[in-house]
């Protein structure tokens, strides 16, 4: 089976801690940020990512527990620039808000906000002012 028929049958088939977190993530519901679910990223297929943000969020059960092949990975994903964050199917499913919050703890850090706008005398008054010497080409 290819990657892409990999990721198809990964969301026809979530867990029920996955579900829950995609319930939370889906259609910009959480702070308005787009997050995909099962998303190849390279030789890996990552639960969820959000890709300004450079963010990727796992939903582990029990299997990895230790697992030296979610090392590796890690290392990967993050020598391409992303941040891991990794949660237990129990938390996910026992604590959804803690799980959420640091979900949009560690958004608030890669998201840069929005610039503040000028106080209103500093604006100017919308006209382009050309700095350049008129005898430049």
């Amino acid at each position: 089976m290819d990657q892409r028929q990999f990721t198809k049958v990964l969301r026809q088939n979530m867990t029920e801690a996955e579900q829950l977190l995609w319930r939370h993530l889906r259609a910009h519901r959480t702070c308005d940020q787009k997050f995909r679910r099962q998303q190849p990223i390279g030789p890996y297929i990552v639960d969820f990512v959000h890709f300004g943000a450079r963010l990727v969020i796992e939903a582990d059960g029990g299997q990895h527990n230790g697992s030296a092949d979610d090392a590796v990975r890690d290392a990967w994903l993050k020598s391409q620039g992303f941040t891991v964050l990794r949660f237990w199917n129990n938390d996910i499913l026992q604590n959804i808000e803690a799980v959420l919050e640091a979900i949009l703890i560690e958004l608030a850090k890669s998201i840069p906000s929005p610039p503040t706008p000028l106080p209103q005398g500093e604006r100017g008054d919308g006209k382009f002012v050309s700095t350049r010497d008129s005898h430049e080409p």
